[in-house]
């Protein structure tokens, strides 16, 4: 066998062992690139996604490696070279970190077909962007549009979701990936403001036809943030005849929105074109998929992170990507004004007072262990014992939550204080007390209560509250 059907055999064994996202966010994304005599060669994104790997998935890989190559077989590491920066896109397609305004958005006299400048960030590419559960539908729809721009079902594509999930992100992939394949085709990147902006201008000076026959030059229209559309009745009218112009002519129409279609307060007409193709939506990134987005970031600006940091940096920031490079910036920050100081799990905390109300408190598992176990009325040991009777799995399950949230420790060493449960154990027992604490007020009101027990130094001893 070649290194191809060695590494196809090892994830035959993986994806059987592992849950169908920490497969597509951990493994899918290495690639084998040589074999020799028993030992294979896997190369990697970057080196904190080896060291997760290595942390939480080596008996996994061993038992893959033993399968296909036998007691011999060997594993090496690669670490993939970094990507070419931007200012290697093609010349002339106004790339930079800073999206200007579109200059001069008018018909340039003699001109039939004005050159249109794209507006992009070339930072932003598919190759970067994580994919996980939270994103894979409006990733796989936005690849989908930029393979064939002219020739697509999702037209248009409507990318939703609260700030900060990587809506932008996406749009400027969709532009950069056609720009590359299809340097003949006019890419803009435009928000609603600045249509809206140029709009106002035009009418101004009386030449909003002028506007209208110069968008309607462009194949590849990206709109973000339409949900500014509201109250705009004027922009709305224009767009929308802007809309079925681009449709008729097959010229592809990607906008972000930060709510699903149904809810925006605009004139039906348009709401419903919008719908015509397909609509996507950005949920908020399980804990590894954060943790693979900053390891990601982290590794573009040659940063290192030890993986128990990115996990206690990625486990209070949830709902927002952006935040979570606005961190790692300001750990960065920090780290250069303090000497070159590492980046450990005291400089994260003092980082992230600035991001979240409320970060882990000084108090220790053993604490929290005790505190539970006399609210349930329960002997210590039954916390980390075999058993799998009800209350106990759930007085269990709640502890390792607050271990969690109260504690630096990582998901493994959780496991440990636990008889030894695996990380994937403790994420479980994580998201289903979230769960219980959104349907179940029961539980919410004694995570509420042991939550105020351990604070006021409660579980130091027994005692009434």
């Amino acid at each position: 066998m070649d290194h191809a059907a060695v590494w196809e055999k090892c994830l035959l064994i993986i994806r059987q062992s592992v849950d169908p996202q920490s497969y597509q966010t951990w493994f899918a994304p290495i690639r084998p690139i040589a074999l020799a005599t028993n030992e294979l060669t896997i190369q990697v994104p970057h080196r904190l996604f080896y060291e997760f790997l290595e942390e939480h998935y080596i008996d996994v890989l061993k038992r893959a490696l033993l399968a296909a190559l036998g007691t011999a077989g060997r594993l090496q590491y690669r670490i993939k070279p970094a990507r070419q920066e931007a200012s290697n896109f093609p010349v002339g397609k106004n790339v930079g970190h800073q999206a200007p305004t579109p200059s001069n958005p008018f018909v340039i006299p003699g001109m039939t077909r004005p050159r249109v400048e794209s507006n992009l960030d070339g930072k932003y590419t598919f190759e970067n962007f994580i994919e996980g559960d939270c994103n894979s539908l409006a990733r796989n729809a936005a690849k989908a549009v930029s393979d064939n721009p002219n020739n697509t079902a999702f037209n248009p594509l409507v990318i939703h979701g609260p700030v900060g999930l990587g809506k932008t992100h996406l749009l400027k992939a969709v532009g950069n990936r056609i720009t590359e394949k299809f340097p003949h085709k006019s890419v803009l990147y435009v928000t609603t403001d600045q249509f809206t902006n140029q709009l106002v201008t035009s009418i101004g000076s009386n030449t909003t036809n002028e506007l209208v026959n110069w968008y309607q030059n462009v194949d590849v229209l990206l709109v973000d943030d339409i949900q500014q559309l509201i109250k705009r009745k004027k922009t709305q009218d224009v767009f929308f005849n802007l809309f079925n112009v681009l449709r008729q002519h097959n010229k592809a129409i990607v906008m972000t929105c930060d709510r699903p279609i149904i809810e925006l307060d605009i004139e039906e007409r348009l709401r419903s074109r919008f719908q015509w193709g397909l609509t996507a939506d950005l949920s908020a990134p399980a804990l590894e998929t954060r943790m693979a987005i900053l390891a990601s970031k982290a590794n573009a600006n040659e940063v290192l992170i030890a993986p128990p940091v990115m996990e206690f940096i990625c486990y209070h920031i949830q709902n927002n990507i952006r935040q979570l490079e606005g961190v790692l910036n300001n750990l960065v920050l920090h780290s250069g004004v303090n000497n070159g100081k590492q980046i450990d799990l005291e400089l994260a905390r003092q980082v992230l007072k600035n991001f979240v109300t409320e970060i882990n408190r000084e108090v220790t598992p053993e604490v929290i262990q005790r505190t539970v176990a006399e609210y349930y009325n329960l002997d210590v040991e039954k916390l980390a014992s075999a058993t799998r009777r009800r209350h106990v799995v759930l007085a269990r399950q709640i502890s390792m939550f607050l271990v969690k949230q109260f504690t630096d420790e990582s998901l493994k060493a959780i496991g440990r204080l636990f008889g030894g449960r695996d990380h994937s154990t403790v994420l479980y027992s994580i998201k289903t007390v979230r769960d219980l604490i959104e349907t179940n007020d029961e539980i919410k009101n004694d995570l509420a209560d042991l939550e105020r027990r351990i604070r006021a130094g409660q579980g130091d001893g027994p005692g009434e509250l």
